[in-house]
């Protein structure tokens, strides 16, 4: 599943929507590249990162590892490499680092 699919995007506005009030919705947004990504997920990540860190696993694992595709897409690994969130003792942000390494790996 491309990290652009339709079937992608309604998986992690899913996903996304854990975060936001009953009855809000956060819209897929077309970039200028004309691939869709989910708003929200940054927001969602970070709300998972801290779920992981209080001994949450199973679905926080999967939201995150769903959401590490549109994070790269949306340049979020530019600004701090995976090695960067890997740096340090907190584990979800290790998590999430493990995750973006594992799927550029996959990438090449």
């Amino acid at each position: 599943m491309s990290n652009d699919s339709p079937q992608h995007t309604d998986t992690l506005g899913s996903i996304n929507r854990q975060i936001v009030a009953d009855g809000e919705d956060l819209p897929a947004v077309q970039l200028r590249d004309g691939s869709r990504v989910q708003t929200g997920t940054v927001a969602a990540m970070l709300q998972n990162v801290e779920r992981y860190n209080r001994g949450e696993r199973g679905e926080v694992e999967t939201a995150l590892s769903v959401a590490v595709p549109t994070l790269i897409k949306v340049g979020l690994f530019e600004l701090f490499s995976p090695q960067e969130w890997m740096a340090g003792d907190n584990p979800g942000r290790r998590f999430v680092g493990e995750q973006a390494l594992a799927w550029l790996a996959e990438q090449n």
